[in-house]
């Protein structure tokens, strides 16, 4: 009866280890390289047509519920030079990402689609060239920015020596959908 239930502690204990949980494989086969044609296949609702099974809102939550993939998140974020535009998340020459304000929404797949495709005046289109599963990280670290993630699922401490407040203490910012076109005057 004790070796039941030591056997059954340690089956629960790796059960809830998927939030550490590393991930060296990109998910899928065909996500070691990148793909144009694919890299646009994951729309909110859409299957993707490699994976019939795997819909965006599912992609997402493979890696808004692992802290690791929200930290490789980061080290991209610094890595692809997102700060640079983006402020650390503050804003910039970029919008913010921080507060309640995403001109083009801010679920997952919503954010997938702005890294992939770019946007108007002035955010390049990254499909193609950066993996899936690393704009899936990046699309988790920055919901992160605005504190739209669980708690206990935060990326590692800043390597700066002063900054912001960690990810996971930040309040969570109630989305609010922008207008991007600056609306004409009343006549």
């Amino acid at each position: 009866m004790k070796a039941l239930v030591t056997a059954l502690l340690v089956m629960l204990a790796l059960a809830g280890c998927y939030r550490e949980k590393r991930q060296f494989e990109p998910p899928g086969a065909a996500a070691s390289a990148p793909d144009p044609t694919r890299a646009t296949s994951l729309r909110p609702g859409a299957v993707d047509p490699v994976q019939p099974g795997v819909t965006a809102a599912s992609q997402a939550a493979n890696y808004e519920e692992n802290a690791y993939a929200v930290n490789q998140g980061k080290r991209l974020f610094r890595w692809y030079n997102c700060n640079g535009c983006h402020g650390q998340g503050g804003g910039g020459m970029g919008p913010a990402l921080m507060d309640a304000k995403w001109f083009y929404g801010s679920r997952p797949a919503d954010i997938f689609a702005t890294i992939t495709e770019g946007r108007p005046n002035g955010m390049p289109a990254f499909g193609g060239r950066i993996p899936e599963d690393q704009i899936w990280q990046l699309a988790a670290y920055v919901r992160s920015l605005s504190g739209q993630l669980r708690k206990d699922v935060a990326p590692s401490r800043a390597d700066g020596m002063a900054g912001a407040a960690p990810e996971n203490e930040r309040d969570r910012e109630q989305p609010v959908a922008a207008n991007p076109a600056p609306s004409s005057p009343k006549p």
